[in-house]
């Protein structure tokens, strides 16, 4: 049994301890030793703000003849009796991406097609005049028989910006030039599930690195100042072909 002395000493251990804020002392600051190496957290770093509720499309826009909010999706599908014939996009409206980073889990139809749209513009439809959701810009592709999953494709432009097991340089005037090749495709391919599948999307400035499961899948350096964009809008694609589904989850956004 502690003694009525004792008790003002642990009070003053306590007050010490806490600062009037009502908030613990600051962490030490982190000194960085000569055996430390980088390594993998479980979480999201600081700073990843969720931009879909898991219930609704509010703060999205697309049309909802192909769009829907499921089981804590979003869900993209066409139909036998919805057919189309120009991609369209449902678009975030919270913001722009300029320098982001961007996590989400994706599930797709072994036959569908989709990608991730981001620093994209709303554009036009030649083909379908009345499709208000069409987009140009850097996408990260994927399609349901992983031929695609993690190339830097660019809607309505400059299309393939790097495969996946590439680092690119895009300058302008010419096809990209491949820097280095750092895996086989086929090797990725492997990573791709029948499932859901991780993406992680990095752009600071002109660089912009694709990752899939926790593998490098791509990394695009973008010189071509006249056509590159270092902002725009972020959308999710349902694309021309036959009739799939493309689900999308745990949407999370951290813009610097």
């Amino acid at each position: 049994m502690r003694s009525a002395r004792a008790l003002p000493f642990l009070m003053f251990l306590v007050a010490a301890a806490v600062p009037l804020s009502g908030q613990l002392a600051p962490a030490i600051p982190y000194a960085p030793k000569q055996s430390d190496r980088p390594e993998v957290i479980a979480a999201d770093e600081p700073g990843f703000q969720p931009i879909f509720d898991g219930k609704t499309l509010a703060g999205w826009e697309g049309n909802t003849t192909y769009w829907r909010a499921e089981s804590g999706s979003i869900v993209g599908e066409i139909l036998p009796s919805t057919v189309i014939k120009s991609n369209t996009f449902i678009i975030w409206r919270g913001g722009t991406t300029g320098d982001f980073e961007l996590k989400l889990d994706y599930r797709i139809t072994e036959g569908g097609n989709s990608g991730i749209n981001y620093r994209s513009t709303v554009v036009p439809d030649a083909v379908t005049p009345d499709n208000k959701f069409a987009m140009r810009g850097y996408q990260f592709d994927f399609d349901g028989r992983r031929r695609y999953d993690g190339n830097n494709y660019e809607e309505k432009g400059r299309m393939f910006l790097a495969v996946r097991g590439q680092i690119s340089h895009v300058v302008g005037g010419r096809t990209p030039v491949v820097l280095s090749s750092f895996a086989d495709t086929n090797d990725l391919a492997a990573v791709v599930t029948a499932d859901w599948n991780a993406v992680h999307i990095i752009a600071r400035g002109n660089t912009i690195t694709h990752t899939l499961n926790g593998r490098l899948m791509s990394i695009t350096i973008d010189d071509d100042a006249p056509n590159r964009k270092l902002d725009g809008l972020l959308g999710m694609q349902v694309h021309v072909g036959p009739p799939m589904k493309v689900e999308y989850r745990n949407i999370r956004l951290k813009r610097w």
